[in-house]
């Protein structure tokens, strides 16, 4: 620190009339000396202090900016876009379980005492790990082959997705067993079942197709058994109809800032939800395509997608008029659907 006057002393150094300090009360120049270099060595330290602090600050920008350099520099995976849609995709076996869930319904496919395949609709739940529990007639193809193998076959409905059981159709005998499944019967159709036509399904193997004119995929059973229903599937098709109803231009908006495409789109629909995210059908003059849009964070409940959709949608919004950033990597166009 440098003042005016006294050879480069600071203002509160300079000495009076008299040879001293006046402020100091007649201290000595001696003690003025010492004072002075006491206080140049706490300069020198507290400027050493700065300067290390600024190297230190130096090279940890350094570092950073070595670290993203090599991380710019770094091989990108195949196909990034891809494996995220995979990962935010339930599996093969949480599809299938989610399907059974859902349909009320489905066909039962066995072969008769004529050597015949017989297909007829039957109503029916589900047990803890999957296993169709179904409501037929005693003097129906289940009565005219028991224990013979069968296919049962079940759609959702308003999805696509659908799934075929196979395994042999069984009487249960076990009492909590049979009221268990009882107990489902009444919550899922509000009536009760006479347990005498109740018949099990001992699934061996599951066939799950995602669309029509598809390949299946053969589930392992011990994954379905295991796999969870998606905690959406009551209420994710009231959701779908909202948006599409109440809020067709946050969809389109999603759609557009969300996937990367090089089309025009007509029309976008949104065609169903899940914890991990929702797929669309868009519309445009080539044909119609289905793509797949992940979730920033998984859901587990109607105020979650909600407040997901607000979130993407409002940011979504800022990027369309260029205040943000796009915080994600834009998804592809899953397929053509027709």
């Amino acid at each position: 620190m440098v003042g005016s006057g006294g050879g480069g002393r600071g203002p509160w150094l300079r000495r009076g009339c008299g040879g001293s300090n006046p402020d100091r009360g007649g201290a000595s120049e001696e003690e003025e000396r010492r004072q002075y270099r006491g206080a140049r060595r706490s300069e020198r330290a507290r400027s050493s202090e700065v300067c290390a602090r600024r190297r230190s600050e130096v090279y940890a920008r350094g570092a950073a900016r070595a670290v993203a350099a090599a991380a710019a520099s770094a091989p990108a995976p195949a196909t990034p876009v891809q494996a995220q849609q995979r990962a935010s995709r339930p599996s093969a076996a949480e599809v299938a379980r989610t399907v059974v869930e859902l349909a009320p319904s489905g066909t039962l496919s066995v072969v008769g005492p004529d050597g015949w395949p017989l297909g007829v609709g039957a109503r029916f739940v589900a047990d803890g790990s999957g296993a169709p529990a179904l409501c037929l007639a005693a003097s129906g193809p289940a009565a005219a082959a028991p224990d013979a193998p069968s296919s049962f076959h079940v759609e959702s409905g308003a999805r696509t997705p659908q799934c075929t059981l196979l395994g042999a159709l069984t009487k249960p005998s076990d009492e909590y067993e049979l009221k268990k499944l009882s107990t489902r019967w009444q919550k899922k159709f509000g009536e009760e079942i006479d347990q005498d036509l109740l018949y099990l399904i001992s699934v061996e193997r599951i066939l799950h197709i995602e669309d029509f004119n598809e390949d299946g995929m053969w589930v392992i059973p011990s994954e379905y058994g295991d796999a969870e229903p998606d905690p959406l599937r009551n209420f994710a098709e009231s959701i779908v109809e909202e948006m599409n109803s109440k809020h067709a231009e946050d969809v389109h908006r999603i759609y557009s800032i969300y996937v990367e495409s090089d089309f025009q789109a007509t029309e976008v629909k949104m065609i169903w939800v899940d914890r991990l995210g929702f797929d669309l059908h868009v519309h445009s003059g080539e044909g119609t395509f289905a793509a797949r849009i992940p979730f920033t964070r998984e859901v587990s409940d109607e105020k979650g997608v909600k407040s997901s959709f607000n979130m993407m949608s409002y940011h979504a919004w800022e990027v369309e008029k260029s205040y943000a950033a796009p915080e994600f990597e834009k998804v592809e166009l899953l397929k053509k659907v027709r």
